[in-house]
């Protein structure tokens, strides 16, 4: 039923100023990441009763009931939203449209419609419909209720993670990095508020007004690392084989006459790294901008691997590594002070290691800036991931089920939040920098 209301609501509703929004909504329902999302099914059972109720088709803001407000960015804030007779809730994105016009954020919005829009990959957002009023643009995504993994460090002991959840949270990140690199995208806004917790445990990256979009050419190529060999290695031999060599330890004792020849043949890797990317843009959040952003030199993907050494920083010692009294102090530490690590907690050799490698200052010599997360995942520190079989690992915590409160729900069914939008604060936070030089 839910199949043929969709391709109702594709057919007899995709025309004139909506056909944009109606063919990026059912083009991104068929996302094989995303087939079994109910989500989907409650937005498109919504379409098909307002086609066969003659309206157009697409989704207004008079079908959403909107709640509380959940955080805010760069160009908007975020509300909790149900969609009106389905008990399906959503995080909408509400901009202002003359803010965005007076601050020159225009393209800002645009793009991460776009970026939003292109991306299928269990990590990252999915964006169900956007639509506008007179003054508000909107983006319908998806709700997450377990927060963020800033609101969640708080909560450990210490407020700190153990190495054992930060590797988690970390190793699913660096694939949800990996992906937006093989399309060309530059994040440029990794930190733990931007790393939000679904229902099952596992995260999702969040607000993209600051990537940056460039051209990329992902290949497959034979690894060149020597000192991963065997782990990167595959045994090749006749089918006769009972005891390949490059097994460890050995459960049968092999015959002496019986010499096979073994070749140990490199698995290729994916190399999707936009490595020639250049902006000349200072944006970011203070305590987590690259040194070559803040020196004005130009930057590309590397900035993302900068951030991400100071995310695993953060989420292991409960702080970033260069913040000052004064954000200025801050900036003058990432440029000129060199890492140190807190004598608690205790951190293994690995982490450390991995950290002092991304955290290089010279973009060149940074860890991954030529191969990516191909390198990335090679370091000890993930040793023990199953890079194909993550979304089956077992998340750290998963968060209690959701309960909307009474007085939330009271609050929209009075009307406070709906058509009005009187419930609807478009406070851009004040935590970024930004100077377009370009």
């Amino acid at each position: 039923e839910l199949a043929g209301s969709r391709k109702m609501s594709i057919n007899r509703c995709s025309s004139g100023s909506e056909v944009s929004e109606e063919s990026s909504s059912s083009s991104a329902a068929y996302k094989p990441h995303k087939a079994n999302d109910t989500r989907w099914a409650a937005i498109q059972a919504v379409k098909a009763r307002r086609c066969s109720s003659s309206s157009s088709g697409s989704l207004e803001l008079k079908n959403f009931r909107i709640f509380k407000r959940l955080g805010g960015g760069d160009i908007g804030s975020v509300h909790l939203a149900e969609l009106i007779g389905t008990k399906t809730l959503f995080a909408v994105k509400v901009m202002d449209k003359d803010v965005l016009v007076r601050r020159k954020k225009i393209l800002r919005a645009q793009t991460e419609r776009e970026i939003l829009q292109s991306l299928d990959h269990p990590f990252l957002p999915t964006l169900y419909t956007h639509f506008e009023t007179e003054n508000l643009s909107f983006l319908v995504m998806e709700f997450c209720p377990g927060g963020d993994l800033h609101s969640l460090r708080q909560k450990q002991p210490g407020k700190c993670f153990p190495e054992a959840a930060a590797r988690f949270y970390l190793a699913e990140v660096l694939l949800a990095l990996e992906y937006l690199h093989m399309l060309g995208i530059i994040y440029r806004d990794l930190k733990p508020e931007n790393v939000l917790v679904r229902e099952d445990g596992h995260i999702m990256l969040s607000d993209f007004d600051l990537s940056l979009r460039c051209a990329s050419s992902p290949t497959l190529v034979r690894s060149s690392d020597s000192n991963n060999s065997s782990s990167s290695g595959i045994c090749v031999q006749p089918s006769s084989c009972i005891e390949p060599s490059c097994f460890s330890p050995r459960l049968l004792r092999s015959r002496k006459k019986s010499k096979k020849r073994v070749v140990k043949m490199l698995l290729p890797e994916l190399i999707a790294e936009p490595t020639n990317a250049r902006s000349m843009s200072f944006v970011g959040t203070h305590e987590y901008l690259a040194p070559e952003i803040i020196k004005g030199e130009g930057h590309g993907s590397a900035v993302d691997w900068w951030t991400f050494g100071i995310f695993l920083y953060e989420l292991l010692f409960g702080k970033t590594p260069f913040r000052g009294a004064v954000n200025r102090a801050t900036l003058f530490n990432v440029v000129g002070q060199a890492l140190r690590f807190p004598d608690a907690p205790a951190v293994s050799f690995a982490a450390r290691d991995l950290i002092r490698g991304l955290l290089v200052k010279e973009p060149q010599h940074r860890l991954a800036y030529r191969r990516g997360s191909a390198e990335v995942k090679q370091h000890p520190f993930f040793q023990n991931v199953n890079w194909a079989l993550i979304r089956c690992a077992t998340p750290p915590q998963v968060p209690p089920p959701f309960q909307m409160d009474v007085d939330e729900v009271e609050t929209a069914a009075s009307g406070v939040g709906t058509a009005k939008q009187d419930g609807v604060e478009l406070k851009p936070c004040a935590n970024y920098y930004e100077i377009d030089f370009f």
